[in-house]
């Protein structure tokens, strides 16, 4: 079906940042954009400084830095003032563990003030923030928690008990695990983080940062073997401050709302951030999605600009049908929303269209990775939307589209890749490094690392095609991960996961498409002799995969198959899965099992 394009806006009654984007793809420098952040007084780049301190002057002490609502509605505000002396109580906590630079804490919680406090607390004093999601169950918390070295986490009594607590002995690089609210007490090993952050000074000197000394770890799945650990450091600041402003159209009036976890990439940079780099009131829901909540909260709390994900936009898509009529939206004022932008997995055109005509707004969605740090694609506000398109690459950022070879991977050859001119020709998405927030290594694999390059070029492992004018479209996955509601799932994880259970022989693990999560995880399974494939025992790996992996990555079906193709080393073919599930051709077998 084709969609019209959408002509730009020119009725939202605030001048873009990107007026134009050719002239800002022609000035634009990096260089040029660091200039608009402080640094610290002695010299040196630090995120929190960007964040927090910077804003929290006499003249902006008052100004709220995050509106919370809590679960009950009851809402509660901190200041930019408040939010420096918290965090500066939580480096000093820090400092009296003996936690210091390059120290690892994690952070496993929802979306909480105290998460901002951690975050933000743990660059002021140098130290490197790892967040986890916490719907993740206790294989994938261990596992993240042993590989990305952790020192220190910061948690939840609940979720300790559920995934932590037993796991507890097998990392004993963590040394202090500090509770968010009652229960520590109870929990051997454990300290109460308010009553720490209670008896600290609220009076921190930031030390000498360096714009390369290592801030965030961000764990992302791969097609086999262990997530991997992506390095970035403190210049990252510098291209969550200018693509917030060109991508998502920050100023430093808006009531910004970012629906992501802060478990992953997109809820540290543009929930946290970005938006308080840029001085603006950040809205931060307690509370699961429900479609009259988003609806009451974009309206009361006056959200003018609102970045959420794809998922999100089809569950309220299916509250809220583009036929009408739009009882639902039309009985909140939803007048303070001026921009809306989509992230996670691609965005079907449909969506963006029924954004212009149920919300009044069309939806701009926008492309990036963990390993890129901040939004490289996009769909801005002074131009035009073709539905369906990532958009065009940001000021600074070069993209490109390269030919593939028989692994659908960049063909690489004595060293060179070939770049694709032609309109419409898919390809590997490449991106042109030396963007500040680009991933500088994976934690302990710099063979890893170096795969991801060639030929000066950083290879996303993302198919796209580019048209005639610029615009890219993003056709799927060069490899095996799993987009699912906005998360990048390992297939190999919840593989190692079923293999676990007794009755299980051996495992296939693919995304199958679905209208709401663009993606469910279904698992193929091989049972071992003398098991029978029954409904029980069907329930009983679903549930058996929920507790160890979470309901997030876990496989929401399950399929009995006693002949799962595999290769002639005995790798099960996902590939061949995939297209036997989704009836597309299954191209060339020669390597399969069996074949002659």
């Amino acid at each position: 079906m084709h969609w019209e394009t959408i002509p730009k806006d020119t009725a939202a009654g605030v001048t873009p940042n990107l007026a134009n984007y050719d002239q800002a793809r022609s000035d634009f420098t990096w260089s040029q954009a660091r200039t608009a952040l402080a640094g610290l007084p002695g010299g040196g780049l630090n995120m929190a400084h960007e964040a927090v301190d910077r804003h929290a002057g006499p003249q902006d002490d008052g100004k709220v830095a995050l509106r919370c609502i809590a679960r009950d509605d009851a809402v509660s505000t901190v200041t930019y003032g408040e939010l420096s002396r918290r965090t500066a109580r939580f480096a000093n906590v820090l400092r009296s563990l003996g936690v210091g630079r390059g120290d690892v804490v994690f952070t496993l919680l929802g979306r909480c003030p105290e998460l901002y406090t951690a975050v933000l607390g743990t660059l002021k004093n140098t130290s490197v923030l790892c967040p986890l999601f916490s719907a993740f169950g206790p294989d994938p918390v261990e596992q993240r928690l042993r590989l990305g070295d952790a020192r220190v986490l910061v948690t939840t009594a609940a979720l300790y008990r559920r995934k932590v607590a037993e796991r507890r002995a097998s990392l004993p690089g963590l040394k202090h695990v500090l509770i968010v609210g009652p229960g520590a007490e109870e929990l051997p090993g454990t300290v109460s983080f308010d009553s720490l952050l209670s008896a600290a000074s609220d009076g921190f000197t930031i030390p000498p940062t360096a714009p390369e000394d290592m801030a965030l770890l961000h764990f992302t799945s791969g097609t086999t073997g262990t997530p991997k650990g992506a390095i970035h450091v403190h210049e990252a600041v510098v291209a969550h401050h200018a693509t917030a402003a060109y991508a998502l159209d920050l100023h430093p009036e808006d009531v910004y709302w970012c629906t992501a976890d802060p478990g992953w990439v997109t809820g540290m940079s543009y929930g946290i951030i970005a938006p308080l780099v840029h001085g603006v009131t950040v809205v931060v829901d307690e509370g699961d999605f429900d479609t009259r909540r988003w609806y009451r909260i974009l309206g009361e709390q006056r959200v003018s600009v609102w970045y959420t994900a794809p998922t999100a936009v089809r569950m309220l898509m299916r509250a809220t049908p583009r036929q009408g009529p739009y009882d639902l939206p039309r009985s909140y004022d939803l007048s303070a929303l001026r921009f809306i932008a989509s992230v996670g997995e691609p965005l079907n055109p449909e969506a963006v269209v029924w954004g212009r005509d149920v919300l009044g707004l069309p939806i701009h969605d926008n492309w990036w990775q963990t390993e890129t740090g901040c939004i490289m694609i996009a769909n801005y506000a002074a131009c035009e939307i073709r539905p369906g398109s990532m958009g065009r690459p940001l000021p600074g950022v070069e993209a490109a589209v390269l030919k593939r070879g028989e692994d659908g991977r960049a063909q690489v050859t004595d060293g060179r890749v070939t770049v694709l001119e032609s309109p419409g020709a898919e390809g590997e998405l490449a991106l042109r490094p030396g963007w500040p927030s680009m991933f500088r290594g994976y934690l302990h694999d710099k063979e890893r690392y170096e795969a991801a390059f060639a030929d000066g070029w950083y290879l996303t492992g993302d198919v796209a095609s580019r048209d005639e004018d610029g615009w890219y479209w993003f056709v799927g996955r060069a490899d095996d991960v799993i987009k699912s509601a906005g998360h990048l799932i390992g297939p190999f994880e919840v593989e190692s996961a079923l293999m676990e259970h007794p009755a299980v022989a051996e495992a296939g693990v693919i995304g199958r498409p679905d209208p709401v999560a663009g993606n469910i995880v279904k698992a193929f399974v091989s049972l071992r002799p003398g098991i029978e494939p029954t409904a029980d025992l069907e329930r009983e790996l679903l549930a058996f995969s929920r507790k160890r992996l979470g309901p997030a990555v876990a496989p929401r079906e399950i399929a009995f198959d006693d002949n799962l193709p595999r290769t002639r080393s005995g790798k099960v073919m996902r590939r061949l899965l995939r297209a036997r599930e989704l009836g597309l051709p299954t191209g060339d077998l020669s390597t399969l099992e069996g074949s002659a």
